[in-house]
């Protein structure tokens, strides 16, 4: 069981970064053990998601040779899915190491509310500036020099996307991303305020819940996260790296 939900949640994640490169005219490939794109991808988004762990590597390495030696101009990354592969012999170093997680469409829909946070699901292009605005300056990958957007409008007409908000009053102050692909919903982008966390990821978890029902809901974490999506009933599956060059 635990190998067929940690597939999911891997390809889905696939889907999800060939999504975001598909928005920018920049679409990856799909093959049988990775997925590759040999384009600039938008930042923070790699050129390579390993796909398999039991079957052999060789394709994957000689793809991420081939992506290695194709001059990209940027640093680019790996996301190895499985914790499988040594690329440090090609010139990169691991980014950091997360875990895959999972919630069970069976666990119930956290019954939870904030008072005076009003949550939506957005439509509207100026909404969606509005909430990347809010997502990076509650993100600890901010940066000082103005950035290319990333979230762009067609990405709000993709019908198993769903960007969603956390108003107060007329002010984001929360939101997160969910796509569902391969039967799950992931879950990505997550920002929320550090006062009351724990409740805003219940309601968070139930809005996600609320636009796309009966599936379960998968992503990936890093350090005190996993602990507090512990708590809202997620298990975690296995770890992954990024590596990057």
């Amino acid at each position: 069981m635990t190998n067929e939900r940690i597939n999911q949640v891997v390809q889905n994640n696939a889907v999800w970064c060939d999504s975001i490169c598909q928005i920018h005219g920049k679409p990856g490939k799909f093959m049988d053990t990775i997925w590759v794109n040999q384009h600039e991808t938008p930042r923070f988004y790699p050129n390579a998601v390993t796909l398999s762990k039991t079957k052999k590597s060789t394709e994957q390495i000689e793809w991420i040779q081939y992506l290695a030696k194709s001059g990209l101009s940027r640093q680019f990354g790996v996301k190895d899915s499985f914790c499988t592969l040594d690329l440090a012999s090609l010139g990169f170093r691991i980014l950091f190491q997360a875990e895959w997680i999972y919630r069970s469409a069976s666990q119930p829909r956290p019954d939870t509310d904030i008072a005076g946070i009003h949550w939506v699901k957005l439509y509207e292009e100026s909404e969606l500036a509005d909430w990347e605005a809010a997502w990076n300056s509650n993100s600890a990958k901010k940066m000082r020099q103005k950035q290319p957007r990333i979230f762009l409008s067609s990405l709000l007409a993709n019908e198993d996307i769903a960007v969603i908000a956390g108003y107060q009053e007329h002010r984001i102050v929360a939101g997160a991303i969910a796509n569902r692909a391969v039967d799950c919903v992931g879950l990505t982008n997550i920002f929320i305020p550090t006062a009351d966390a724990e409740n805003f990821l219940y309601v968070c978890i139930a809005k996600v819940i609320d636009i796309f029902p009966y599936l379960p809901i998968v992503g990936y974490e890093t350090g005190q996260k996993i602990t507090k999506l512990q708590t809202l009933n997620f298990e975690p599956l296995g770890s992954l790296r990024i590596w990057v060059r």
